[in-house]
């Protein structure tokens, strides 16, 4: 037995009850078990619980017991822990009143500052932000006056005759100011991302009624008149030097407005179609590509009436000759200009003038040879509709083959000739006779016998 259990004898095994591995369970289960017999029905547990009562008073009794003897002790090292703990609190106190003293001074010259610092930081901020969107819309402003006073000289009527001939010369490269201009504009209020120069400019009445009011309708008057240019483009025989001179550079103004002004793609896609040599200048090649529908049609209409009429196959034939050499003179007008720098674009690196857009885009070698041979593909159906009708045109046009044939052979060298008023230019003769034979043969070949 130990020292305590031979000061204070009890029936009850502490030892069993302090075990880690008592189980409150399994004892119970033993009581049960040693008051009952296992075929008792039913089990008996008043006993059991009877000495788990006993039990219960005899430690009560025995904690009091420790408690009586042990009071004088208990009450010195409750003293000494409450002694120390109030040292402890003191100390604690004057350390907490310092720290909140620090964190005061903290909050006066750190957080308090912060605070106001992010006010101001704020204030910075809009005023930043207001400030660019300030200068943004004085920017578009200033060009869209400028946009004004270059549309104006475009359009400018003079009283003079001399002053007025001195616009009409001065009237092409204000357009080509113009559309530098209006792709100024269009740079800043296409770049309307956060963080870029027209973000927040959508949001400006002013810079809407700039787009809606100026912008637009100079760009659109641009656009026709330098379809208009090209549309009017011709270089008579009868022209002079200066004239032919006069006629290329407006012709030129034309082609680089339409240039400049054909829609650029997005960023991402301007970046792909940089890759893939994919961007074109839709404006320019459809004004382009008009003037050479126009020219054929108006050929292949004039000519298929005068086939029918050969009294008036010379005139016609001239025409369309006039015409091919305005086609020539256009070559050589695209041939000689450099392909412009767009500045929202990068220029395609593979080619280097303005006739190579438009040749990939007819698919063609030649701008004459597109002329001849799309009107010779049209005039072979005009020929036999004339034959399949017989009659004096019929028999006129069979007798005459021969004569006829002649005629749409100089018509084609004749029309593959440069105009007298470029002559002077650098140009290597082409070979024209696959030309002269299909149109011939579009003409005679479907005369029939």
């Amino acid at each position: 037995m130990t020292t305590r259990q031979q000061e204070d004898p009890s029936y009850i095994d502490y030892e069993a009850f302090l075990d880690p591995a008592f189980n409150p369970s399994a004892f119970a289960n033993t009581l049960v078990l040693a008051t009952n017999n296992p075929s008792d029905v039913p089990l008996d547990l008043s006993t059991p619980l009877s000495r788990v009562l006993f039990d219960t008073q005899e430690v009560d009794s025995h904690i009091d017991s420790l408690t009586s003897k042990q009071a004088a002790p208990l009450l010195t090292y409750t003293h000494e822990q409450t002694a120390a703990s109030k040292r402890i609190i003191s100390e604690l106190d004057a350390q907490i009143k310092s720290l909140n003293d620090s964190y005061k001074q903290l909050e006066k010259e750190v957080i308090d500052k912060h605070a106001e610092a992010e006010e101001v930081r704020q204030v910075a901020t809009r005023l930043w932000e207001t400030l660019k969107l300030g200068r943004s819309v004085g920017r578009c402003l200033q060009l869209g006056r400028q946009l004004e006073v270059q549309h104006a000289e475009v359009a400018a009527s003079s009283p003079s005759p001399a002053a007025a001939a001195a616009a009409k010369k001065e009237d092409h490269r204000a357009l080509v100011r113009c559309s530098h201009t209006i792709l100024s504009l269009r740079e800043i209020l296409d770049n309307d991302a956060l963080g870029e120069e027209g973000y927040g400019l959508a949001r400006v009445d002013a810079v809407r009624t700039l787009r809606d009011a100026v912008i637009a309708p100079i760009e659109r008057s641009a656009r026709e008149t330098a379809d208009k240019i090209i549309r009017d483009f011709a270089i008579p025989d009868s022209a002079t030097f200066a004239q032919g001179e006069e006629t290329k550079a407006r012709t030129v103004s034309g082609m680089i407005t339409l240039f400049l002004l054909s829609p650029a793609p997005a960023p991402a896609a301007a970046a792909a179609a940089q890759k893939t040599d994919r961007w074109a200048p839709h404006l320019l090649l459809a004004a382009l590509e008009g003037y050479l529908r126009s020219a054929l049609q108006s050929s292949i209409a004039s000519l298929s009436r005068s086939l029918g009429q050969l009294p008036t196959l010379e005139r016609t034939l001239a025409d369309i000759s006039a015409r091919c050499q305005n086609v020539v003179a256009l070559e050589l007008v695209l041939e000689s200009t450099k392909l412009p720098t767009h500045p929202l674009v990068a220029a395609p690196q593979k080619q280097t003038n303005m006739l190579q857009p438009l040749l990939a885009h007819l698919e063609t070698g030649s701008l004459p040879s597109y002329f001849w041979r799309t009107m010779a593909g049209s005039l072979g159906q005009r020929v036999q509709e004339i034959v399949n009708r017989g009659g004096v045109a019929a028999r006129t046009l069979r007798s005459n083959r021969a004569s006829v044939g002649d005629a749409v052979r100089e018509c084609v060298v004749r029309g593959c000739q440069m105009p007298s008023a470029l002559k002077g230019k650098t140009r290597g003769e082409g070979n024209w006779e696959r030309e002269v034979a299909v149109m011939v043969g579009s003409v005679v070949n479907n005369l029939g016998r």
